[in-house]
């Protein structure tokens, strides 16, 4: 299906955030019609609509739970961007469920019920579905752990061991294949949001693609929001002389990958059938830990404060995450910009933001006094 003008059309739900703004410049540049359902959620978008919401698009201001806003929005639509989502580290366990579970299944009941010809859904997933990653044993070999369980970060051991004999184990790549499971609401409704579209397609049979996104950053990423984005948070940070802070020991590794190859990765599932049906990582495939992460935003930044641990850390939080993302490389997805790189240009945009405040010192009170953020028994070790 294509409108009036031979164009097609794609609905970005979350568009006015960092994913849902570059695919929908991406969109522009491919010669789509696009349309944006977002509800500007205070909590990123404390300005309200920001600029780089372009003004080629059709904006709509609306909840992606307002069931009649959400019809509307569907209207002549050919592909569904769905990146609505709340995120991060944040206490309301019922809004998590009902933005993102609830959220997804209604406007996926809506296409159904309605007989709308949506030609694909391309669902923003997440790498905080899995449970522990994957890991190499000395005995075992390629094991998939269990969750770290709280009585042993408390102890001060943030190690992950064998799930089969005990043992330390030394991370690698996860496959697609690795158990779910995360243990944070966050996680648990992302999850909800996967299953939910890729079980409503093989329904309806309409082509649907789960992208697990890995750690994503870049120009955009709110300045206003302390629960999530830790570059953007180590950045307003350093930028008001405090020090970033550090859970664990600051060795935890994550996969960052660059906000546009997020983009292109979702315009790949959208113009690929070798993707259909499938949960995909889309990350850079590289390891980084969260200390080096701390240093290169120190170092681009030139201010040279050291991050500091607390001895505190996050009940459920992964300790290794690096995407095997060889799916989607299969199907043509290439990373194209390092984190060095990717940080710069963060950085860039950053400065052109004025004035930045430190949002995250009051909000890690709040994780504290809803045990989302736990101390260990032991004293901090490495500052």
């Amino acid at each position: 299906m294509t409108n009036e003008s031979g164009h097609k059309r794609a609905l970005v739900t979350g568009g006015a955030g960092l994913i849902g703004s570059h695919l929908s410049d991406l969109l522009l540049a491919e010669g789509y019609r696009v349309r944006i359902l977002d509800n500007l959620e205070p909590q990123t978008h404390r300005n309200g609509k920001p600029p780089w919401v372009s003004g080629e698009v059709e904006f709509v201001n609306a909840d992606i739970r307002d069931r009649e806003a959400v019809r509307k929005a569907l209207e002549d639509v050919d592909v569904v961007f769905h990146q609505a989502a709340y995120g991060g580290y944040m206490p309301e366990m019922g809004k998590y469920v009902h933005v993102n579970s609830f959220g997804t299944a209604q406007m996926l009941e809506v296409i159904r019920d309605e007989n709308l010809p949506i030609g694909k859904v391309v669902v923003a997933s997440s790498q905080a579905v899995y449970r522990e990653g994957a890991a190499v044993c000395p005995r075992h070999e390629l094991v998939f752990p269990r969750t770290r369980p709280v009585e042993q970060l408390a102890s001060g051991d943030y190690t992950v061991h064998c799930p089969i004999c005990g043992e330390i184990t030394t991370p690698a790549t996860t496959p697609e294949e690795a158990p779910m499971g995360g243990e944070t609401v966050y996680a648990i409704t992302k999850a909800d949001q996967e299953q939910l579209v890729l079980a409503w397609g093989r329904q309806t049979g309409i082509p649907a693609v789960a992208l697990r996104y890995s750690c994503t950053y870049g120009p955009r990423q709110s300045v206003f929001n302390p629960y999530t984005g830790v570059i953007a948070i180590f950045a307003t940070r350093l930028l008001n002389d405090q020090p970033p802070i550090l859970y664990e020991d600051g060795e935890q590794t994550r996969d960052f990958c660059y906000v546009e190859d997020i983009a292109r990765a979702n315009l790949l599932a959208a113009t690929t059938d070798k993707l259909d049906g499938l949960p995909v990582n889309i990350g850079s495939g590289c390891a980084t830990t969260i200390r080096e992460v701390a240093g290169m935003v120190s170092g681009a930044l030139g201010v040279p404060i050291e991050p500091v641990t607390r001895g505190e850390f996050r009940p459920g939080e992964m300790r290794h995450l690096t995407s095997d993302i060889s799916r989607a490389r299969d199907a043509g997805y290439e990373p194209t910009v390092d984190l060095s790189t990717g940080i710069e240009r963060y950085l860039e945009w950053i400065r052109t933001q004025g004035g930045v405040r430190d949002y995250f010192a009051a909000a890690e009170q709040v994780l504290r006094e809803k045990r989302i953020v736990q101390r260990t028994a032991s004293p901090p070790g490495r500052n």
